[in-house]
């Protein structure tokens, strides 16, 4: 008897992490799940899917996957420290970073040590990414942020919302 309690223990286990694995990404799945439409299956699978940046508010400070997959990459994490994540991006259309933060002053930090080498990145609530200024343009309006010039000067310049 101890012996198949043994077997079925690790067996319960693995099913009820797989089951509560499951349910953590319930939410995910539910927030960036559409409705059906007429298009052919494969031609839903070649598409990027287009989140509001509101919706992405609610969840983009929290992963880089999350953002990679609101930009339409597959990211490969580079960095994983107690102050940030990074992950790297390589598309047609170029190669950018996302680095996310466990809290908004560590971004502040980051921000600030990387002043001196300027540039122009998209900014949001405890993330940055990292991409030529056309790449931002085209990733606001899914990821929400501001896109900040870092000038190595006086501080950061940041573009106006778009109406």
């Amino acid at each position: 008897m101890p012996q198949q309690q043994r077997r079925t223990r690790p067996a319960r286990l693995v099913r009820g992490a797989a089951l509560a694995g499951g349910l953590a990404l319930l939410p995910l799945t539910a927030a960036c799940g559409g409705g059906e439409d007429d298009t052919p299956a494969e031609d839903r699978s070649s598409r990027t899917p287009t989140v509001s940046a509101q919706q992405a508010q609610v969840v983009a400070p929290a992963k880089v996957e999350v953002i990679a997959s609101l930009t339409g990459c597959k990211v490969r994490i580079r960095v994983q420290a107690e102050e940030l994540r990074e992950g790297s991006c390589h598309t047609a259309d170029g190669d950018y970073l996302i680095t996310t933060f466990p809290e908004e002053k560590y971004k502040e930090i980051w921000l600030d040590s990387i002043s001196m080498y300027q540039g122009t990145y998209l900014v949001g609530t405890r993330w940055v990414v990292s991409a030529q200024p056309k790449m931002l343009n085209e990733f606001r309006p899914r990821l929400g942020g501001d896109i900040v010039h870092l000038t190595g000067a006086a501080g950061p310049s940041i573009a106006p919302s778009p109406s």
